[in-house]
């Protein structure tokens, strides 16, 4: 089949909203939103507004769906995939941080490198290669100051490779290592299992580009779950009944990882006060359980 539905100007999509049943109070502030948002990204936030197409196959909104409804889901969207980058950035710095302080102690600057700490030597190398083109690509002063005045090792050290690798590839190399005394090693710090370590680096690495690339969070599918925990008792207690596809579990995991990286944190209480002021996000959307704010987790 050949696409052939033609471009709308902004006008003609607003009218298009009402005409589909919709009510935009404030013409000039549609436009302005659909001016800088786009009407493709804003349609993820009207779609549970929307009822089943008519007989023409058009699209159609409930009674009292507004374009302000609308747009309070985008922001709140906004907001929650900032606060989910802020516990990322910090959780993922800790992981490199363990990572990167086990091989160079047990295995020295560059033990890294070495396929006989790796379960799949094809994977090892493949890790590597895209290793090389990060660092090749980086332009940080001492990545920059590396290739200047080392010729060999090629690749630096993994307090540095650390630094420039992606949290996808970081994952790679972790989950990939031979011994599974070694994954445990550098889970201990987070008292979790190295399989649950291993699962939620996988996990987060899909929710953080998700963010990095200003997706959809709230009520986000993911194709990518996590392992829910066996201990502490706290996490599948927290966990029971969320549905593990969508991002209750996710956010329970990094408040749990946030507790003892950053004792002091807020984030928490920041989360909740997010959710309690908009209603229309509907925390099930999200997987949560319906008992979720009696439970410990969530006490603030």
């Amino acid at each position: 089949m050949k696409f052939e539905k033609p471009a709308v100007s902004v006008p003609d999509q607003i009218e298009l909203l009402k005409r589909r049943g919709m009510t935009v109070a404030d013409d000039a502030l549609a436009q302005h939103y659909l001016g800088f948002i786009s009407y493709y990204r804003l349609r993820a936030y009207w779609l549970p507004f929307e009822v089943p197409a008519t007989n023409n196959g058009d699209h159609a909104f409930r009674d009292g769906a507004t374009f302000e409804d609308v747009l309070t889901l985008y922001i709140f969207d906004r907001e929650l995939r900032l606060l989910v980058l802020d516990a990322i950035e910090r959780v993922e710095v800790a992981l490199r941080a363990q990572w990167a302080h086990h091989m160079a102690m047990n295995h020295g600057a560059h033990g890294y490198l070495d396929q006989g700490h790796y379960a799949h030597i094809g994977r090892h190398a493949s890790a590597v290669a895209e290793l090389q083109k990060e660092f090749t690509r980086s332009r940080d002063t001492f990545a920059t100051h590396y290739r200047d005045k080392y010729t060999s090792p090629k690749l630096p050290p993994v307090w540095m490779a650390a630094e420039v690798m992606s949290f996808g590839l970081l994952s790679k190399f972790y989950s990939d290592l031979k011994l599974r005394s070694e994954r445990k090693a550098i889970a201990a710090p987070f008292a979790l299992d190295e399989k649950v370590v291993t699962s939620f680096a996988h996990h987060i690495s899909h929710v953080r580009n998700i963010c990095a690339h200003h997706g959809r969070l709230w009520n986000k599918r993911f194709t990518v779950k996590m392992t829910v925990p066996q201990y502490p008792a706290k996490l599948p207690v927290a966990m029971r009944n969320a549905d593990p596809r969508y991002l209750h579990n996710t956010l329970v995991m990094l408040d749990y990882l946030l507790a003892l990286i950053a004792p002091d944190n807020e984030w928490k209480k920041r989360l909740v006060a997010l959710i309690d002021g908009c209603p229309l996000a509907d925390p099930a959307s999200m997987g949560f359980p319906a008992d979720w704010r009696t439970r410990a987790a969530w006490k603030v």
